[in-house]
Parts: C-alpha cells; structure tokens; sequence
C-alpha cells in the first residue's frame, strides 16, 4: 500500500520535470550576434547625431564652441559647458534643434566670463 501512495505522490512530480524540460527545449534563443549588432548600430546613430550638433553649433555665427559638449543618445541631446553669454545659450540649443534627428534638447550650458 505504501508503494502505491509513493507512485500516486510521485506522478505529479514526473509530469512536471517532463514539461519543465520540454518547454526549455523549445523555448526561443537569444542571438547575442544581433543583440550586440543592434548596441553597436545604436551607438553609430548617437555618435552620427552628436557629430551633426556639433557641426551645427560651429556653423553657428557668434557662438563660441570652445567650452560646449555635446552628447546624444536616442535623439535626445544635452548640451553642457560654459559660453560667455546668455545669447549664446539661446543660439546654441536653437542650432542644436534645428538637426534632423534631434527628438529634444537639454540645454545645460552656463554663463561663464571666458
């Protein structure tokens, strides 16, 4: 009788291992290959735009780019530094809007006597 109760409690247990190790077996892999491919081209596009920013600001009549920074990330930018005056912070993140690409600007630029 002991035998029979040990099976009954048992079975349970067999037919959960078993559906365990079927569904790990088809469950999807994940390709690292273009995972890292997909960082990489993500990385490419936020260096591209920052490297149109900063174009832009040194087209940029009367704004001195000397102490700006400039990073992008998912067509966001954030500019940081200093600039001698309160136009130039204006000027600076109006160029930096006008960029195909840019989704929205953080301008963080302070007023700085150079």
């Amino acid at each position: 009788m002991k035998t029979v109760g040990f099976l009954k409690a048992l079975g349970p247990v067999v037919a959960m291992a078993v559906a365990c190790n079927v569904y790990a077996q088809n469950a999807p892999a994940t390709d690292t290959a273009s995972a890292a491919a997909a960082v990489k081209a993500g990385k490419a596009a936020n260096h591209e735009l920052g490297r149109k920013v900063r174009h832009a600001l040194t087209k940029t009549q009367g704004l001195d780019v000397s102490h700006i920074a400039v990073r992008a990330r998912g067509g966001a930018v954030t500019l940081t530094g200093s600039v001698p005056t309160q136009g130039q912070i204006d000027a600076a993140g109006e160029a930096a809007k006008g960029v195909d690409g840019v989704m929205s600007v953080s301008n963080k630029l302070k007023v700085v006597q150079q």
